[in-house]
């Protein structure tokens, strides 16, 4: 008897071990072809006057400016949702005033200049709802053509002498966008 009462123990508690196992098991997704990531000024600390929230494309032998991100048009300036920006302070991007909070941020690649647009409208997939009624401050900013392939949508930041600057680096460009604090 003591036999079949611990089979049918055991039986009992592999049962209640397998169901639930299996009622918390979860369905999560795969990585995201395009990442998201952070970039942020300063880089460590708490005291963060910029951060970006973006998500990273890849060039996957592919033309990036001019094929798969069109020229003269507005781009979400990363891939998936639009790029979101936060200024903990006020600041200046082309010598515009931009009030401390949470903006988009959009860019208008062309193949001599650039245009860096920061917009109010926030959760937006895309730049399918962009309105230009929205924009807060449009510039134009640099760029440079790099032999280094840079194969993942980037962005990092630099002190400056004037508070810092934002690079955007994909395929061989490096965009340059100074920001005053």
């Amino acid at each position: 008897m003591f036999q079949r009462i611990s089979v049918i123990a055991w039986f009992a508690i592999i049962c209640l071990l397998v169901s639930s196992t299996t009622a918390f098991a979860q369905n999560f997704p795969s990585l995201d072809k395009s990442p998201a990531d952070i970039a942020s000024f300063p880089k460590r600390g708490s005291d963060k006057t910029v951060k970006v929230i973006y998500s990273r494309p890849q060039v996957k032998d592919r033309k990036v400016f001019g094929g798969i991100v069109k020229y003269d048009k507005v781009w979400r300036t990363g891939a998936n949702e639009a790029t979101e920006i936060t200024f903990s302070k006020d600041v200046k991007i082309g010598g515009k005033d931009i009030k401390a909070g949470t903006y988009t941020l959009f860019t208008i690649p062309t193949e001599d200049k650039w245009t860096v647009i920061i917009n109010s409208e926030l959760n937006q997939w895309g730049a399918y709802q962009y309105s230009s009624k929205k924009d807060v401050i449009r510039t134009e900013v640099s760029f440079k053509k790099t032999d280094e392939m840079i194969e993942s949508f980037s962005i990092t930041f630099d002190k400056s002498a004037k508070g810092a600057t934002m690079y955007l680096g994909w395929e061989k460009t490096i965009v340059e966008i100074p920001i005053e604090f």
